[in-house]
């Protein structure tokens, strides 16, 4: 082998080495993947309760802003033919309210904004989260069932002397349990014969007699008539 094939050899034999010491960490790196994405995705939740509270609660002052605008807008209306100057004090009224909704409108709306891309990058991470969770564990469960495959392969197969001898030696209580049974039915004809219970049972089968009740009954009728 020249020294190049030779390197290759050896740089693709260490990198499967690097590969597989790598593939066997998988697994914990993504587990505590997992739990660190998990914490993270707890303090996104708990952020985006604080900003919508705070979107609230400005969206109230936006909103009562308005209300009084609108109040002040109507009394500088109703009072600009009866009392000018009760008149030009609601206008002046409505223009500091213009002025502190217009700040208050911008703050509301970055809140908005923020609520917005919190709740869609919450939901994104929730459902990246939720896919690898899946695929992780159908990784582990083909690893396991792999693993019970090989383990049962191994211990049942033929190569495996101690299965073997274990084998063979349940194929011989199990011919001596049939050698048993036959025994113990010879023996039972053997009673039979030397009783005469088996005479007996061939000269009944002869003659048809079944010892029945209805036989019995007939032969206490008869002998009633006579």
């Amino acid at each position: 082998m020249s020294l190049g094939r030779l390197w290759s050899a050896l740089k693709g034999h260490t990198n499967k080495a690097l590969e597989d010491a790598a593939d066997s960490q998988a697994l914990t790196i993504l587990d505590q993947q997992i739990r660190e994405a998990k914490v993270e995705i707890q303090k996104c939740g708990q952020s985006l309760h604080q900003i919508a509270a705070k979107r609230k609660m400005s969206q109230n002052k936006v909103d009562s802003l308005n209300a009084d605008i609108a109040k002040y807008t109507q009394s500088a209306i109703d009072h600009a033919e009866s009392n000018r100057e009760l008149a030009l004090e609601c206008a002046e009224r409505v223009n500091e309210l213009e002025q502190l909704k217009s700040g208050e409108q911008n703050i509301l709306d970055s809140y908005l904004k923020n609520e917005s891309t919190l709740k869609s990058n919450l939901s994104s991470a929730k459902n990246n989260l939720r896919m690898l969770e899946q695929q992780v564990d159908q990784v582990k469960a083909t690893e396991a069932v792999q693993k019970a495959q090989v383990a049962a392969s191994t211990h049942f197969d033929g190569g495996n002397s101690k299965v073997k001898t274990a084998l063979d030696s349940l194929d011989r209580i199990k011919q001596k349990q049939a050698e048993k049974d036959a025994a113990i039915d010879a023996a039972s004809e053997l009673a039979e014969l030397e009783t005469g219970n088996d005479l007996d049972a061939k000269l009944r089968k002869a003659s048809g007699s079944t010892g029945s009740n209805e036989d019995m009954l007939a032969k206490l009728l008869a002998s009633k008539k006579s």
